[in-house]
C-alpha cells in the first residue's frame, strides 16, 4: 500500500515538472525576441493602416503586411502574419493568423543564388505550408480560412530564382463553404549595388473560385526585398488585380509594403 502510494506522488511530481518545463518554454517562447517584434508591429500596423471602400470600378489601396517567423530546427519554421489584404477581388480586409511550414534538404546552387536572402525557406526545393488565417471587414461576417500551400522552387540561368507556388484556401464563412485555388509564379534575382544588395522579383498569380467556378481573379506584381541586418527584410512592391468574378469587372491598384521578421531558435 506504502509503495503505491510514493509510486502515486512520484507520477504526481512527474507530471508536475512536466507541465512546470511547459509552462516555462511557452513564457521563454511569449518573452522572445520575435514575438515581442511581432506584437510591436502589429500595433504599428493597426495604427497606420486604413481601409478604402470601393467608389469605382478602378481602386488605388495601400496594403501594409507584417510577416514574424521562427525557425524551430532545420527542416520545420513557424510564422504569424498580419495584413491588409485584397486578394481574389474581396473588399479590404484584415488579416491575421500562424502557419508552419515544412522543408526539404537544402540545394547548393539554390543556397549560392539566395545568400543575401534572409528567407530560409528559398534555399530548399520543396516547402509544405498548412496554417489557419482570421479575416475581418466592417459590416461584415469573419471567415475563418485554411490555408494549404506546396512552394518549389528551382534555379535557373543567369543566376534567376523560379519559384511554382500550388495554394488552396478553404474558406467558412457565416455558415456556407467555399475553396479557390492558386497558383503563383515568380522570378527574382538578386542585384549588387555596390556593397549593398537588392533582390527585385516578378510575379503573377491566377485564382479559381468555387463561387464562380472559374478563374475569376488574375494579380500581377512587381517589386524588390530590401535585406536590412541580420532579421529584417523590407518588401515593397506594386500590385494590378483583374477581377471578372462579379459583375461590373473591377480592377485595383496596390502599393505594399511588407515587413518580414526572420528569428532562429537554433541561435539560442
Amino acid at each position: 500500500m506504502k509503495g503505491r502510494r510514493l509510486y502515486k506522488m512520484g507520477q504526481d511530481c512527474g507530471m508536475a515538472v512536466t507541465a512546470f518545463e511547459t509552462l516555462s518554454f511557452v513564457k521563454d517562447f511569449g518573452n522572445s525576441c520575435v514575438c515581442r517584434t511581432f506584437w510591436l508591429a502589429l500595433v504599428l500596423l493597426l495604427l497606420f493602416s486604413k481601409a478604402a471602400s470601393a467608389q469605382s470600378s478602378q481602386e488605388v489601396q495601400f496594403l501594409p503586411e507584417i510577416d514574424a517567423y521562427l525557425k524551430l530546427n532545420t527542416n520545420i519554421r513557424v510564422s504569424a502574419q498580419a495584413k491588409d489584404t485584397r486578394e481574389g477581388g474581396d473588399s479590404t480586409q484584415a488579416e491575421i493568423g500562424p502557419s508552419m511550414e515544412f522543408y526539404l534538404k537544402p540545394l547548393i546552387r539554390l543556397k549560392e543564388i539566395t545568400a543575401f536572402d534572409l528567407d530560409d525557406a528559398k534555399t530548399r526545393p520543396l516547402v509544405l505550408t498548412a496554417g489557419y488565417r482570421y479575416l475581418a471587414a466592417p459590416g461584415k461576417p469573419g471567415t475563418n480560412r485554411i490555408p494549404i500551400a506546396v512552394t518549389s522552387r528551382l534555379p535557373i540561368k543567369a543566376k534567376l530564382l523560379l519559384t511554382d507556388r500550388n495554394r488552396a484556401d478553404l474558406d467558412w464563412s457565416n455558415g456556407s463553404f467555399t475553396w479557390r485555388y492558386r497558383n503563383m509564379l515568380s522570378l527574382e534575382r538578386t542585384v549588387a549595388i555596390g556593397s549593398y544588395h537588392l533582390i527585385p522579383y516578378a510575379n503573377a498569380e491566377i485564382y479559381y473560385e468555387s463561387q464562380y467556378s472559374k478563374v475569376s481573379t488574375t494579380e500581377l506584381y512587381a517589386g524588390t526585398l530590401v535585406p536590412i541586418g541580420k532579421h529584417f527584410q523590407f518588401n515593397a512592391y506594386y500590385e494590378h488585380q483583374n477581377n471578372t468574378g462579379k459583375h461590373p469587372n473591377s480592377q485595383v491598384h496596390g502599393l505594399g509594403l511588407t515587413l518580414n521578421i526572420y528569428m532562429s531558435r537554433e541561435g539560442h
